[in-house]
């Protein structure tokens, strides 16, 4: 069963939350275990999974193991790769959402189009793209922040001929092979799916702007009596779990406290490098001129061997402009194509422009955001905003652990916000503009000693300023201490009225 409920009705609901992604998803499993079964999740898509299920691009896949990318709660012991494939990630989802009926509270097609906070009523006035509203006492944005393609406006793109398309709305309909083929960026999507196309097209030319840092992908098969081992012995999927948390987490030594330790994997890389790309001239195109870690770190074992291929040309001129059959290139060169494939990253510290939400004193919270700059209360809580939650929010992302943790620790702070609400018989809650203030001046003290500041690179964790609003800067296990158990006393809680 799913819920359905005819375009344009209304509906009054205590907890309104929007996207089925890993991020949704566990805070519908959270509001059920504590039995909150009034809630409801808006999904714009017609299906969850969220990032797996857009990102369905071939080679698709998680570059952080299998065993801790994935819900505490619900382990798998079938993962059949240490980096699980998309096609696996997305099942998993499914099968936890159908375990917990989730489904039976999930509206599908059904994009939030604005929220606005009445002041009097305490409530969020929720609008969406099929014209049913609802009224809710508090909203969870599990929106995440690799949703919004990133399709860069490249001078003559309107004039082209061919099939154009971005990695994350992958046409599976059009035929590559033989094909003649241009790929724009070389991050963690255009480093999966170039060397599974580069043997089916005729010709294909990388367009890459910045090199990245490409590591070893220590992948392998999980063999069916590991499989049998964690599902008769679950203690032993624990342990192995904890031992790939803290064997990732070590790393952040590098990105947060001293990036010059940084230099031992770059050391690796090199050697990754020189074993796989014999050609110097190819090598001195592929070598970064900044620390690891400024930008995405990436794993691959068939990247660089995909560059060597006689078909497969890596071009670093830039593009001057597109053409109706090809691209020109920086150095006037024209490249005759038949497609053009996008790997160019979706918007992140401005994925939240198309946010509509209108807070206390109608405050326009992507106003603000663009004008003072992006800042919460550890990625959760806005000042101004009351009984508004982020999952996965501004500075909660990592560039060395799982960001599922990072959910998990989210999603167990808003539940006791939920609770702090009730123990007080109080409507709205709301993180004081000071509390704020002084945390986001820490945060930005130690990210400005970070890697991803004094790496000497541009990357999309910074925004037009230069300053970091994505990453969380340093050791997981201190953000799940902190957000552990709220602090009252760092929120304002008030009601709308003399209780009867």
């Amino acid at each position: 069963m799913q819920l359905d409920l005819e375009d344009g009705m209304h509906r009054k609901v205590e907890v309104l939350v929007i996207g089925a992604g890993f991020a949704g998803l566990g805070m519908a499993i959270e509001l059920l275990r504590v039995g909150r079964r009034d809630f409801v999740v808006l999904e714009k898509a017609g299906d969850l999974g969220g990032t797996w299920r857009d990102n369905s691009y071939p080679g698709c896949a998680c570059d952080v193991p299998s065993h801790l990318y994935s819900y505490s709660f619900e382990p798998n012991p079938r993962w059949t790769r240490v980096f699980a494939t998309q096609p696996e990630i997305r099942d998993y989802l499914a099968r936890v959402a159908d375990k917990h009926r989730l489904r039976d509270h999930i509206r599908f097609r059904t994009e939030v189009s604005g929220a606005r906070w009445d002041e009097d009523a305490k409530v969020w006035h929720v609008d969406t793209s099929r014209g049913d509203t609802y009224t809710a006492k508090a909203v969870v944005a599990g929106v995440g922040a690799l949703h919004i393609p990133n399709i860069p406006e490249l001078p003559g793109v309107d004039r082209f001929r061919g099939k154009a398309f971005h990695s994350a709305r992958w046409d599976h309909s059009y035929d590559l092979r033989g094909k003649k083929v241009a790929v724009i960026g070389t991050g963690a999507s255009a480093i999966q799916f170039v060397p599974r196309i580069a043997d089916d097209v005729a010709r294909l030319t990388v367009f890459q702007r910045t090199p990245p840092w490409v590591m070893p992908k220590a992948d392998r098969a999980i063999t069916t009596w590991e499989q049998k081992l964690f599902h008769a012995l679950p203690g032993t999927q624990r342990a192995y779990r904890n031992l790939v948390y803290w064997t990732r987490e070590s790393s952040a030594l590098g990105f947060a406290v001293n990036p010059k330790i940084m230099e031992l994997a770059q050391g690796i890389a090199r050697r990754h490098m020189r074993a796989q790309v014999p050609d110097p001239e190819l090598r001195a195109k592929l070598l970064p001129d900044y620390t690891m870690g400024c930008k995405r770190v990436l794993i691959s074992n068939d990247y660089y061997p995909a560059l060597m291929k006689p078909n497969v040309d890596l071009n670093t001129a830039g593009i001057a402009e597109v053409t109706a059959h090809g691209i020109v290139d920086g150095a006037g060169v024209t490249h005759e194509v038949d497609a053009i494939i996008h790997g160019t990253g979706f918007h992140v510290v401005d994925g939240y422009d198309h946010l509509d939400f209108r807070g206390r004193g109608g405050v326009d919270l992507a106003g603000r955001w663009r004008e003072q700059g992006i800042e919460t209360y550890y990625g959760i809580t806005v000042s101004g905003f009351p009984n508004l939650f982020f999952l996965l929010g501004p500075n909660t992302g990592l560039g060395h652990n799982s960001v599922v943790f990072m959910i998990e620790s989210q999603i167990r702070y808003v539940r006791q916000c939920l609770e702090l609400l009730d123990r007080h018989d109080a409507d709205e809650i709301d993180v004081r503009p000071d509390v704020q203030a002084r945390f986001n001046r820490r945060l930005q003290r130690k990210l400005g000693r970070g890697v991803w500041t004094e790496g000497g690179c541009k990357s999309w964790y910074l925004d037009a300023r230069g300053v970091n609003r994505t990453v969380w800067p340093g050791f997981t296990w201190r953000y799940w201490m902190r957000t552990r158990k709220v602090r009252a006393e760092d929120y304002a809680l008030t009601r709308a009225r003399a209780r009867v």
